[in-house]
């Protein structure tokens, strides 16, 4: 997508597109999160250490209970299409997919929600996102179980039972919580929610 037709999106010869926008946006600023939800984009920037460290302990039990091999799989930063627009996408940092995740390609390198069994997002300085406008996209795309890691109010959230208008049950955890995740992942996964929220503070030495 050329610089060009970013800046005239409504040209005759070219539908406008914000697929091609997020595209754009990403070639321009390496290491960028790009989504589209509801025919809104949200750019998320690079993340920090601390927010990959927390992703790395919290794959850490998923594997262990032997979610990554089989039927299913641990995977991060896999696109997510979403039936609440024809161009809606997300990208959560973490999730459990049916190993058969390949055979449900939809475009824009995003699968079908069918395939996913958990959503997993760890909250950067937008977090709003991952606690409003997420929330309903997700719970729209009847994804079973929906785990925010909340950095700023240090807490887990845990949302299950998806419907049209949002989760029909939201559990807020804190700092020495033990949270055993729903069946319907596909193994018995328990989280340690202090484990999580430290790991993804920053490291101060001194």
């Amino acid at each position: 997508m050329s610089a060009a037709s970013v800046e005239q999106p409504f040209d005759d010869d070219e539908p406008f597109s914000l697929t091609a926008i997020a595209d754009e946006i990403m070639e321009r600023h390496p290491g960028y999160r790009v989504e589209i939800i509801g025919g809104h984009l949200l750019v998320t920037p690079s993340p920090d250490a601390p927010h990959a460290r927390a992703l790395t302990k919290l794959m850490r039990p998923f594997i262990a209970a032997g979610l990554d091999d089989g039927d299913t799989e641990v995977l991060q930063s896999v696109g997510l299409w979403l039936p609440t627009g024809a161009e809606d996408y997300t990208i959560p940092d973490l999730v459990v997919v049916d190993a058969d995740i390949d055979d449900h390609f939809v475009e824009n390198n995003a699968y079908d929600p069918v395939c996913f069994r958990l959503v997993l997002e760890v909250t950067s300085s937008n977090w709003k996102d991952d606690l409003r406008t997420k929330v309903s996209a997700y719970a729209n795309a009847k994804l079973p179980v929906y785990l925010v890691v909340d950095r700023k109010h240090q807490r887990l959230h845990v949302l299950t039972d998806p419907a049209p208008d949002g989760y029909g049950s939201h559990r807020i955890h804190a700092p020495g919580e033990q949270v055993t995740l729903p069946a319907s992942v596909g193994a018995e996964v328990t989280l340690d929610v202090a484990e999580i929220l430290k790991a993804g503070e920053p490291r101060r030495e001194g």
